[in-house]
């Protein structure tokens, strides 16, 4: 898969990418920010300045960034391992939309 965009980003490798926690239904994780240093398919492992924070996926919502750009994703959207993303994610896929948020 080539480059990421808002509408691929479903579907691509998150470790190693800048993330922020647009929304939660945890008050407390709202605003982390750092690299995704690790995935898994429930949780998100986010290495911030001070430490590594563990963010829920299907009750968050990330902003990740790539060259340059922002993507914002529900985490339902990515609530699958890495290796199944690919086959899963697609129908997240077919409904996101190409534009850069």
């Amino acid at each position: 898969m080539h480059g990421y965009n808002n509408k691929n980003i479903v579907m691509h490798e998150l470790v190693s990418l800048e993330v922020e926690v647009a929304d939660s239904c945890d008050n407390d994780q709202i605003g982390i920010c750092g690299v995704v240093v690790r995935e898994t398919k429930n949780m998100l492992c986010i290495k911030s300045e001070s430490d590594i924070k563990l963010v829920p996926k299907r009750i968050s919502t990330f902003i990740f960034k790539k060259d340059g750009r922002s993507y914002r994703v529900c985490g339902n959207e990515i609530c699958f391992g890495s290796v199944e993303r690919t086959e899963k994610a697609a129908k997240f896929y077919k409904k996101r939309k190409m534009m850069v948020d």
